[in-house]
């Protein structure tokens, strides 16, 4: 059966390829030249006697050929994957990998996690931080630590740790404080507030459950990331809207305050394990979350 395999190495020059659509990425990723990629890919092409890429403008654009194999090696090297850290994991060398949201690792695990290691160190935990849409079925990763909203998906057990909730933060710098912390909500409609470009259904539905028409609302700096839509709230530059956990040391400390409170949300804060993947170490780090939160 080998024999019918092409090389290897030429097949995941491949995979990576299609996968991060470049050339340059993939070499990045394997750590080897354009050239040796690019030469890999001609080799491949040449054995299977079919074009895999042609050229769309400055890229490449996967042929009908191209996307059959794509979708055959992919799901190949995430089973190969798959298999070799679960092996890793019987002979206990292997680190729990957990995926996490920039903004939730900045503004809560971090500041937990001296804790967490020395209260679970059989855990050998290793983060593995994304933005937006972090897929929890990503290869190489054990669990995914995220806000979603329920059904769960039939593939993954989902441990619901809290209930999310969200409210309008603001802090003692910004020049509205004095009149606004004591105001009613529907000051906030006065007000240009900052809001995450992520996540732009966040204010409207904070709105909605103060009985505020979200249509009324005035918008004003954007960002991509909570995490920078939280720092300019602490510089004082307005209103910023985010989750309860989120901000649950800086209200403490006293750096931001939510005068409006928090208002649940249909999402939950969960920790999502591959259903493959049995693992008592995602049990108790669920455990320690969960008391945590």
């Amino acid at each position: 059966m080998s024999r019918d395999l092409p090389s290897l190495n030429a097949l995941r020059a491949f995979e990576a390829t299609a996968r991060l659509n470049g050339v340059s990425q993939a070499a990045k990723e394997l750590n080897v030249t354009h050239g040796a990629i690019s030469r890999q890919l001609k080799s491949l092409e040449a054995e299977l006697g079919t074009a895999l890429f042609v050229k769309e403008g400055r890229g490449l654009k996967l042929t009908d050929a191209g996307m059959l194999l794509r979708e055959a090696a992919g799901e190949a090297f995430a089973r190969l994957q798959s298999a070799c850290a679960e092996l890793k994991r019987r002979t206990g060398e292997a680190p729990f990998v957990l995926g996490c949201p920039g903004s939730l690792l900045v503004r809560w695990f971090i500041p937990r996690l001296d804790r967490l290691n020395r209260e679970l160190p059989e855990l050998r935990l290793q983060l593995s931080t994304g933005e937006g849409d972090l897929d929890p079925r990503r290869p190489g990763l054990d669990a995914s630590l995220l806000f979603a909203e329920p059904p769960w998906p039939a593939d993954m057990r989902v441990h619901e740790l809290a209930v999310e909730r969200i409210g309008p933060v603001l802090s003692p710098r910004y020049g509205g404080f004095g009149a606004l912390s004591r105001a009613a909500p529907e000051a906030l409609l006065g007000e240009a507030l900052l809001y995450p470009e992520s996540r732009p259904q966040a204010w409207p539905a904070w709105a909605a459950s103060q009985g505020l028409a979200p249509d009324a609302l005035a918008y004003g700096a954007g960002f991509e990331h909570l995490y920078y839509l939280l720092e300019a709230a602490l510089a004082g530059l307005g209103v910023a809207i985010a989750p309860q956990q989120l901000v649950a040391d800086d209200l403490a400390a006293g750096r931001l305050v939510a005068p409006w409170g928090f208002a649940e949300t249909p999402a939950r804060l969960a920790l999502w394990v591959p259903a493959r993947l049995a693992d008592r170490r995602a049990e108790r780090l669920a455990e320690w979350l969960r008391k945590e939160l």
